[in-house]
C-alpha cells in the first residue's frame, strides 16, 4: 500500500512547486504522507530516528522520480528540530525553503491516568507536545514572514473524546489540538493555514510501541470492522493541501466506519 497506491491518487502534480517537511516519516502515517506528497510533485524532507528506514524511503521516492532528503533526529529534542529545518533551508533540490510542515511524530501509551506507566509520561509529552509545539512555532514564524504556508498537525480522536484506556496519551493530543488552534489564530492573517487531523484507529506500528496487545486492544478493535490504513490519512492531508489558498479546513476527524468508541 505504498507508492503504487499513492500514484493512483495523486497524478496531477499539484504540489510540484512545494517542499514539505514531515516528521515521524519512517513508518505509518508519516511514511504514507511522504510517498503521497512526493508523487504529487513535492520535494520532501523526511525526519525520524531510524536512519535505515529513512534511507529506504528516500530510495523508493527517488526510484519513481521524486525528490527526498533524509534528516535523522528525535522530534522531541529542540536541537534536532532546528537541524531539520536548517537542512531543509539549505537543500538546493528543495528550493532552499519549505512550504508545508506535517507535524506527525508522536508516541502512544497504553492506560489511563491511574494505570499508565508514569515513568514514560515526560518522554511522551516531550515528543507529542513540547517538540511538536517547538516545530510549529519555528515553521509558523517562517511561514508568517513568507505570507504563505501550510501546517498540518496529527492529533487523535482521543484528543477530543478522552478514553480511560489511553487517558494520558489523550491528554497530550488535547494539548496539541489547543496549540494548533492557538497558532492558527495567531498567524492566519499572514496567509498561513493550520489544520489538525484527528485519526481514529489506524493500522500501524503505533499500537505495539504504545504497549497495546490482543487483550487490551485487539479484541476491542475487532468490533469496529475494517480499520483505517495510513494511506487514507495521507490522502486527507493531500486534499487539505490542494484546496484553494483562501480555504482552510481547520479540523478533520477520520474514523473507521464501524468505530463507535471513542
Amino acid at each position: 500500500m505504498g507508492y503504487e497506491r499513492a500514484i493512483e491518487r495523486t497524478t496531477n502534480h499539484l504540489l510540484s512547486d512545494k517542499t514539505a517537511v514531515i516528521t515521524g516519516a519512517s513508518s505509518g502515517i508519516g511514511r504514507a504522507t511522504a510517498l503521497t506528497l512526493a508523487q504529487a510533485g513535492a520535494a520532501v524532507v523526511i525526519h525520524a530516528r531510524r536512519k535505515d528506514r529513512l534511507d529506504e524511503l528516500v530510495s523508493e521516492i527517488s526510484r519513481h522520480g521524486g525528490k527526498a532528503l533524509a534528516v535523522v533526529g528525535d522530534a522531541g529534542i529542540q536541537a534536532d528540530i532546528d537541524l531539520l529545518l536548517n537542512r531543509a533551508l539549505a537543500w538546493k533540490e528543495g528550493g532552499c525553503k519549505y512550504d508545508i510542515a506535517v507535524v506527525n511524530a508522536g508516541r502512544g501509551l497504553v492506560g489511563g491516568i491511574v494505570g499508565s506507566d508514569e515513568s514514560r509520561w515526560q518522554e511522551l509529552y516531550q515528543v507529542n507536545v513540547l517538540g511538536a509545539a517547538h516545530l510549529m512555532r519555528r515553521v509558523g514564524q517562517y511561514m508568517a514572514q513568507r505570507k504563505s504556508g501550510d501546517i498540518v498537525t496529527i492529533g487523535s480522536v482521543v484528543g477530543r473524546n478522552i478514553s480511560p484506556f489511553s487517558g494520558f496519551y489523550g491528554s497530550s493530543k488535547f494539548a496539541i489540538a489547543g496549540i494548533a488552534e492557538a497558532l492558527r489564530r495567531e498567524i492566519c492573517m499572514h496567509g498561513v493555514r493550520v489544520s489538525i487531523v484527528m485519526p481514529g484507529i489506524v493500522l500501524s506500528e503505533f499500537q505495539e510501541v504504545a504497549g497495546y496487545n490482543e487483550e487490551n486492544f485487539g479484541k476491542a478493535a475487532a468490533q469496529f470492522g475494517t480499520l483505517v490504513e495510513p494511506q487514507a490519512i495521507a490522502e486527507s492531508i493531500y486534499w487539505l493541501l490542494t484546496l484553494p489558498p483562501h480555504i482552510n479546513i481547520n479540523e478533520i476527524m477520520i474514523r473507521p466506519t464501524g468505530q463507535f468508541y471513542p
